[in-house]
């Protein structure tokens, strides 16, 4: 029989495993567009929803606030986050200097083997963007800069690049979804970016990476002001 303090301590480990689970799944709904910016999320629905209590469900809206996923509002609740494109061109800044540095440290750093990983990806990528599908095709794309940053061996620079990039994604996913040439650029962009990294070209690979990421901020540009023409 469990003594009061091991009970205690296995109430806690289920609910942190639980709390991760649900912020994971919140982040997943995030990425495939089922959550939209600006969207309410209610705290008693999401607990009955995923069969788990409400303290979980609230952790995990702590967590995603950190990560810059949601928003919370004193008396109003948890909103999915929403970015104004003026806040994106800002993010898209700094995003770039991080990602220049990101591909510095990756082409001084990376091993054979996470050099094939990142090959993998972009082949993975490279298939699905063919069927043109967002929904399939961004979590790809934001699990191939996220194992980057990793690549990169610093910790801290992969933290705030995570905290910093989770802003962009409504923005990143309509460029993908509006723009027709998004998604072979994209995948030609990403192979370039692994062989300067393969090679270690870090002068290479970081001015890839940084004009990846304002080229980005270019298309998304592009694609605001077609949907603006479009509904005129």
């Amino acid at each position: 029989m469990a003594t009061p303090s091991a009970s205690s301590a296995i109430e806690l480990l289920r609910s942190h495993s639980l709390t991760t689970l649900v912020r994971r799944e919140l982040e997943r709904r995030i990425l495939v567009g089922e959550l939209a910016p600006g969207d309410k999320l209610n705290e008693a629905d999401l607990a009955s929803e995923l069969k788990v209590s409400r303290g979980p469900v609230r952790e995990a809206f702590r967590a995603l606030d950190q990560a810059g996923l949601v928003r919370t509002e004193k008396n109003r609740g948890v909103f999915v986050r929403q970015v104004s494109v003026e806040e994106a061109d800002e993010i898209y800044e700094v995003r770039a200097g991080l990602d220049e540095m990101i591909g510095r440290l990756a082409a001084e750093r990376a091993t054979a083997e996470e050099v094939g990983e990142l090959r993998e990806m972009v082949k993975r990528m490279q298939q699905v963007a063919r069927g043109k599908d967002v929904a399939a095709y961004y979590p790809l794309n934001v699990r191939f800069h996220d194992r980057l940053a990793d690549v990169s061996g610093n910790r801290t620079l992969a933290a705030t690049y995570r905290r910093l990039v989770n802003e962009l994604h409504l923005h990143r996913r309509e460029t993908l979804a509006r723009g027709p040439d998004s998604f072979p650029i994209s995948t030609r962009e990403h192979a370039a970016i692994v062989e300067a990294i393969s090679r270690g070209d870090a002068e290479l690979a970081g001015q890839l990476l940084r004009e990846h990421a304002m080229e980005s901020r270019d298309r998304l540009h592009a694609t605001i002001a077609k949907k603006g023409q479009v509904t005129k």
